[in-house]
């Protein structure tokens, strides 16, 4: 094993990811130290946020929280579950505060921390310090006010002393608020697949229909879910309709509700393929119940349209049982079983 392999177990084993609970109370502004996975390309860091034990300890515990919502009972985790790769497998929630379905399906949290090209389907949100504002307040999810938040934070004293650990001379604020929980989903790095272990070359070992399926990935896929993070971070329009309506606040607009550009419409935001087989249903509203489904619609079920993506083929790319099969095989090596058992990111 290279030494950055070596870190990526580190980092995957909780080592240096953030303390258990029960762990002494960390030192103010020790910065947290996060070794990227040898396969993935450079960290981004953000310098006007940047990771500390106090404040990644803080993220986890407002994480699973309830009383972040405006009845107390849905924390972030309720549509996040580690178990599913921080995902809630169903094809839209209704487990917010007012018990109405979403409008989207709720996207997966990991290796956020180069998502630096927006985030939600639509790219709605510039980061994840944005980002968390967006659930903490909407009235179908978390439905809670940010200023009776911040002052009911500060009326427990657990808290009281975190923030103040984590975030020495700044108020105990919404942005503080935010400032924790993105520092915490910046940790939830998952590197440690089979796939991993086989591409870094620590002992992982692909089968020949697993490493056919790898091959038929890069021909057919790798355009939008490129580079070992297996997204993009960009925009497209997949095929999945011909019509995208302007109803209520324009979801179905994807990427065009947000840039206001009718070249964006129908886009969303590319998926990992990371976990993809714990992570059912897919697309942004849930639609596909299996991964068949997915490879069925690649295969012969692509719908044209002006915004259509140039890399997809009208109707699809006609792909054999085999080759599903195949490509079937080796998604199901991105599986991370350290990542959904990991104990640093769980309550």
């Amino acid at each position: 094993m290279n030494r950055r392999g070596i870190f990526a177990g580190l980092i995957l084993l909780g080592i240096v990811a953030c303390s258990p609970p029960d762990d002494p109370v960390p030192t103010p502004g020790t910065p947290l130290l996060v070794r990227e996975p040898a396969n993935f390309p450079p960290l981004p860091s953000p310098s006007d946020n940047p990771a500390t034990t106090a404040g990644v300890k803080l993220g986890r515990q407002l994480f699973y929280d309830p009383q972040l919502s405006g009845n107390g009972k849905v924390s972030c985790a309720s549509c996040h579950d580690p178990a599913k790769a921080f995902s809630d497998g169903v094809r839209v929630s209704a487990l917010g505060v007012s018990g109405r379905a979403l409008l989207r399906h709720s996207p997966v949290l990991m290796n956020l921390a180069w998502a630096t090209n927006g985030l939600f389907w639509d790219g709605g949100s510039k980061n994840l310090e944005s980002q968390v504002l967006g659930p903490l307040t909407n009235r179908d999810e978390m439905g809670h006010d940010l200023v009776i938040l911040a002052n009911y934070l500060k009326t427990v004293p657990v808290y009281k002393a975190q923030f103040e650990q984590a975030f020495p001379g700044e108020a105990l604020h919404y942005a503080t608020i935010a400032k924790a929980l993105a520092q915490f989903q910046r940790t939830l790095i998952s590197a440690d697949s089979r796939y991993d272990q086989w591409v870094r070359q620590e002992g992982g070992v692909l089968s020949d229909e697993e490493q056919r399926g790898h091959k038929l990935y890069q021909q057919h896929c790798a355009g939008c879910h490129a580079t070992d993070l297996f997204t993009n971070n960009q925009y497209h329009n997949n095929g999945i309709d011909v019509v995208f309506s302007d109803e209520g606040d324009g979801e179905g607009l994807g990427r065009e509700r947000v840039t206001f550009d009718p070249a964006d419409r129908g886009k969303y935001r590319t998926p990992t393929l990371r976990n993809v087989a714990l992570t059912a249903p897919y697309m942004h509203d849930g639609r596909m119940d299996t991964l068949e489904d997915v490879l069925d619609h690649y295969s012969d079920r692509i719908k044209t349209s002006p915004t259509l993506d140039a890399r997809l083929p009208a109707g699809g790319f006609r792909l054999a049982t085999t080759d599903k099969k195949a490509l079937l095989a080796f998604l199901n090596t991105l599986t991370d079983h350290q990542f959904v058992t990991n104990r640093a990111y769980r309550p």
